[in-house]
């Protein structure tokens, strides 16, 4: 659900719906109108348009009005259903171009004001420091409480080069206030390196492939698999998928991502309002990753499309989850075009996992949590007592090489893997991806059995005599 070219601001398409309202209301059965009270309801609504057009005390805008009416109409259903206005439709449909005008910032309404599911990678939003769960409070001043989302979305557009203000107010901390530039961004789905961990040798062939995927577009998939390609042929160990701050998109798109690391299995099933409208979905036969140990890193602002993804390859035994509890959006939304350019956005059905969990309301709970954190180093990398710390002992050539290169870096930038180290949800990902991989190194290990070592030290005698004695020898000492 992302991209577009024109002057927009990256937001989901959802309407203000209070997340305080009544959940006893929405557990009692519906009781449903007669035709004839339908009907009386219809003419109530066309006079309630009549009287205010012909009393409001200004000019009243009729097609503001009306549009007004069926989005308030779709605003009681939930919180993801809107009616779409012709600029509104043609925006959605565009965005599937990977490319758009606006702050790079997902949001969705709660209890009157702005709430940022996430800001998208390098956006003018991301680099001004908002974070999923920040509260957008006043747009250029003027408070948000009174505005449809729709409303929000369109003062926070304009030509890229443009500036608006905003009023952020983050968990624990006093609002503030930031001016962003607006700009085209330009969403590149998904990035991809081979990592090194922090504390591995400069030496060292571990290299851990590290996917990142921004949101689930109409190119993802290619961008995965292009990915994936290019990552094994460097012959990396594992990999970890990073969905954190990933607001979702298509459904499709989720599907595929969750097959190229899947060989069989079912990735999801999307169930509607009839109990026939079973639609499941299945991997088809191939893993592009090759059964390497994967890691999907999660938080709180990973939803829908990212949900999906993580939720089956944790059903299917194929990945771990690490990270903070995912956002909870479980249902899938759909255009409905009206045939004048205009459509309605509504909500047709709810996802599940392929365990049968929905993670409406509740998220994806990843199987180690690991929350953001600031590391503190409290070991020394070299201890102050050991071999070398002997008077006379023996000195290792290479090492002192090595040491005296690394000097000559001293005053250089920091590697990508120092960098890497700061993220500390993303260094114990790399962690657990390495003891993966290691685990199964020592499960593909084939043990010597008595008839093998026979036949090894019969070739062995049949070279050298001798050599069965200085072997037993050797093995005495260990």
């Amino acid at each position: 659900m992302l991209k577009k070219v024109l002057v927009f601001v990256m937001l989901v398409l959802t309407p203000v719906v209070s997340m305080a309202a009544d959940k006893s209301k929405k557990d009692e059965p519906v009781e449903h109108l007669t035709d004839e009270q339908i009907y009386e309801q219809l003419k109530k609504l066309a006079l309630v348009f009549e009287v205010a057009r012909d009393n409001f005390v200004e000019e009243a805008d009729e097609k503001k009005m009306l549009e007004a009416a069926m989005n308030g109409m779709l605003q009681a259903l939930d919180p993801h259903s809107s009616y779409l206005s012709a600029d509104d439709f043609k925006e959605f449909n565009d965005k599937s171009l990977g490319e758009f005008g606006g702050l790079g910032i997902q949001i969705t309404s709660d209890r009157g004001a702005v709430r940022v599911i996430s800001p998208i990678d390098d956006t003018p939003a991301d680099k001004a420091g908002i974070k999923a769960g920040d509260y957008i409070t006043h747009i250029d001043d003027e408070p948000v409480f009174d505005l449809t989302l729709n409303q929000a979305t369109k003062k926070m557009k304009g030509r890229p080069g443009t500036k608006v203000k905003l009023t952020v107010i983050s968990e624990g901390e006093e609002p503030r206030t930031i001016t962003l530039k607006r700009a085209i961004i330009k969403v590149e789905s998904v990035k991809y390196e081979e990592k090194t961990m922090a504390d591995a040798d400069e030496d060292s062939d571990e290299k851990i492939g590290y996917i990142r995927i921004s949101d689930f577009g109409a190119t993802t998939s290619k961008e995965l698999n292009k990915a994936l390609e290019k990552l094994e042929k460097k012959d990396v160990v594992g990999y970890v998928l990073d969905v954190r701050n990933n607001p979702g998109g298509y459904l499709t798109a989720a599907i595929d991502v969750a097959d190229a690391f899947l060989d069989a299995g079912e990735i999801v099933s999307t169930r509607g309002k009839r109990k026939t409208d079973i639609e499941r979905n299945y991997a088809t036969p191939g893993d592009l990753a090759n059964g390497k140990p994967v890691v999907v890193l999660i938080n709180h602002g990973s939803a829908s499309a990212s949900e999906i993804v993580a939720g089956a390859l944790q059903d299917n035994g194929r990945a771990l989850v690490m990270g903070s509890q995912s956002f909870g959006k479980g249902s899938v939304q759909q255009q409905k075009p009206l045939g004048d350019g205009t459509a309605i956005h509504i909500t047709i059905a709810r996802y599940y996992t392929p365990s049968g969990r929905s993670i409406q309301n509740e998220g994806i709970t990843p199987d180690i949590e690991v929350l953001q954190s600031k590391i503190e180093v409290l070991e020394r990398k070299e201890s102050l007592y050991s071999e070398a710390s002997f008077k006379n002992a023996l000195k290792n050539e290479e090492a002192e090489k090595k040491n005296k290169d690394k000097s000559d870096d001293d005053d250089a930038e920091l590697s990508d893997a120092e960098k890497d180290a700061l993220d500390y949800q993303l260094q114990r990902a790399m962690d657990m991806v390495r003891a993966m991989a290691k685990l199964k190194e020592r499960a593909d290990f084939v043990p010597a059995t008595p008839e093998s070592n026979a036949a090894l030290d019969t070739d062995v005698d049949a070279g050298n005599p001798e050599s069965g004695d200085a072997d037993g020898e050797t093995n005495n000492e260990k």
